[in-house]
């Protein structure tokens, strides 16, 4: 594989952040885009929707299928789904990468927030696979590509919020078992997760504002790694937990300050490495 180029990606989360750079990196390829999230109008504090995200695709040199999902929701899954399938005729690759966060300790987390972590990052990703899973088996080089960590099971990953790290864990833990179960199928299945923090609107609004996007790459380096990934034979490469700078460093890669939001500002390590 050389390039997406004709290639069917369904993205959860694709709306903004990274998941949406990756669905811009493929869409240079030519690939097609099954942009499926929830926000179809804008946000004052999240910037972009599916519509704009789909615009920006197809100016970008793709083909974009903006669908409102809610991945908690298997009826609108399948439903995105079947429209991808009507559409472009199949699908290539799967891209979980919606998430929910609160780095928050256990009698901070209420179970509101507990269950919409559960619901979108291991619950969601499973249900997405599900569903794509047989269109994937039909497909010449097939991927499954989790945003989530390596699984560090280390106290001290855990202890400061362990609803989110159960959550995080809970994708890895499909990467884990899913790359096996299809192995052969020839289905890749990886995880891809960043060396250093990286600048999303979780980070401004969460995680610290304007002094910890500072020390952020950009959401590029994950999609240039992703799309290193994604281009490689599904058969023999499968069942890895992928950090963003080492795949690129893989494929020759040396020039990192590009992906700096802030030149020499100093780089914060991101969680689970």
């Amino acid at each position: 594989m050389s390039n997406l180029h004709g290639k069917t990606l369904f993205i959860s989360g694709a709306s903004r952040g990274i998941g949406k750079a990756i669905a811009l990196r493929a869409a240079r390829d030519g690939a097609n885009i099954i942009i499926a999230a929830k926000t179809t109008e804008p946000h004052p504090k999240l910037p972009g929707t599916i519509y704009t995200a789909a615009e920006e695709i197809e100016k970008a040199g793709g083909k974009a299928l903006p669908c409102v999902v809610d991945i908690r929701d298997e009826q609108q899954i399948a439903a995105a789904v079947a429209k991808a399938v009507e559409t472009f005729g199949g699908i290539d690759i799967l891209v979980n990468n919606a998430s929910a966060i609160s780095l928050t300790g256990t009698l901070e987390t209420p179970m509101k927030r507990f269950d919409l972590m559960h619901g979108i990052n291991t619950r969601g990703t499973y249900a997405c696979s599900q569903a794509c899973i047989p269109y994937l088996k039909k497909a010449s080089n097939p991927h499954i590509l989790n945003n989530s960590p390596p699984l560090n099971m280390e106290a001290r990953w855990f202890a400061p919020h362990v609803a989110y790290t159960m959550a995080k864990f809970g994708m890895s833990m499909c990467v884990l078992g899913m790359a096996e179960e299809l192995r052969s199928d020839g289905i890749a299945v990886n995880a891809i997760w960043p060396r250093t923090v990286i600048a999303t609107a979780a980070v401004q609004n969460l995680l610290g504002g304007d002094e910890t996007i500072r020390g952020c790459r950009t959401s590029e380096i994950m999609a240039d790694a992703a799309y290193a990934i994604l281009t490689k034979p599904s058969r023999e490469f499968t069942g890895n937990f992928c950090i963003d700078e080492e795949v690129l460093r893989g494929v020759g890669v040396t020039d990192f300050d590009k992906y700096q939001l802030v030149p020499g500002a100093e780089l914060l390590p991101d969680y689970f490495i």
